[in-house]
């Protein structure tokens, strides 16, 4: 079996930097209230930004960490819920920004907060049919463009930002993949192209509920596909929507809560780019070392889940 390894890493955020503070000059809210129910303190949000530049920044940051020309890609995929346009695309964009080959499939894919995990496993698909050894998959958001700022609930969760990755297969390599989705029209939605704002709209307590259920699923999935238990994993890295959401997770499974790399408190949640923003940092710090086993879990709208393990 041929598993997906992660060559390089590279991530973008906006210049602006938001504080609790800074919030609770915009809303009836205040920084013990968003710490103690979130764990956020901080998020960037754009400015002179957009999202596809943050997508670019964090793209090239990866080819060049890994040393990986343009022309040895196969594929490039952009997870987001926040396109700076319908079309073109993000990964449009990439092609022409990264002068990236002009036969390769590019495209952006809307699976939410998931949809970084279900671009790693379509990924894995090109790299099997194609004669290239490496592809791009970037998750990118500006939330703070789609976010109610009236809405003390909602806004002060999100945040603005990009990570990439550079993937290619290995053989013997360990990995699996888990994916599903459950239609959901009313626990998180945001209005499509039109007259209203598209504003993020949530109902906490039902995510919080789904949350819980889904993540240790995928969890628990991926034990089962593989045959490994739960102390056989070095990191847990989930997308990082909330520190009360991780921390049940943790306590459920009964995995020591440093298992669960958690960076929501600088960032907030940037929905499909948080992973693979965590993976950087990760990378950054000296945690991810050769032959570790990396299980990154995902949720959110659609509703969807997710979930990969694999060695790094």
């Amino acid at each position: 079996m041929k598993g997906l390894k992660i060559v390089s890493t590279g991530r973008a955020l906006p210049a602006k930097v938001v504080t609790n503070d800074d919030m609770s000059r915009l809303v009836e809210t205040s920084d013990e209230w968003i710490t103690t129910r979130t764990g956020i303190q901080t998020r960037h949000f754009c400015e002179s930004e957009t999202q596809a530049s943050l997508a670019t920044r964090a793209a090239r940051g990866a080819l060049e960490r890994g040393g990986v020309a343009p022309e040895e890609l196969c594929a490039c995929i952009v997870a987001t819920v926040t396109p700076d346009h319908a079309a073109p695309t993000t990964a449009c964009l990439l092609q022409q920004r990264l002068a990236l080959p002009e036969n390769i499939p590019c495209f952006d894919m809307n699976v939410g907060c998931t949809g970084f995990i279900y671009a790693l496993q379509v990924a894995r698909g090109f790299l099997l049919q194609s004669g290239r050894p490496y592809a791009l998959v970037v998750g990118a958001e500006s939330l703070s463009r789609i976010t109610d700022f009236t809405d003390r609930g909602t806004c002060v969760l999100f945040g603005d930002g990009a990570g990439a990755v550079v993937l290619t297969l290995e053989e013997g390599s360990l990995y699996a993949c888990t994916l599903g989705a459950r239609g959901d029209a009313e626990a998180i939605f945001i209005e499509g192209p039109g007259p209203e704002h598209p504003y993020i709209h949530m109902d906490g307590q039902r995510v919080f509920r789904f949350a819980v259920e889904a993540v240790p699923h995928c969890i628990r999935t991926l034990m089962e596909e593989t045959g490994l238990g739960l102390e056989d994993i070095d990191w847990f890295v989930p997308h990082q929507a909330n520190k009360r959401i991780i921390d049940h997770v943790a306590k459920k499974l009964r995995v020591p809560n440093e298992r669960f790399y958690q960076n929501m408190m600088r960032y907030g949640n940037t929905s499909a780019a948080s992973i693979p923003i965590a993976l950087d940092e990760m990378v950054e710090q000296g945690l991810l070392r050769k032959g570790q086993k990396v299980l990154c879990v995902g949720f959110g709208a659609g509703l969807t889940w997710g979930g990969t393990l694999l060695e790094w």
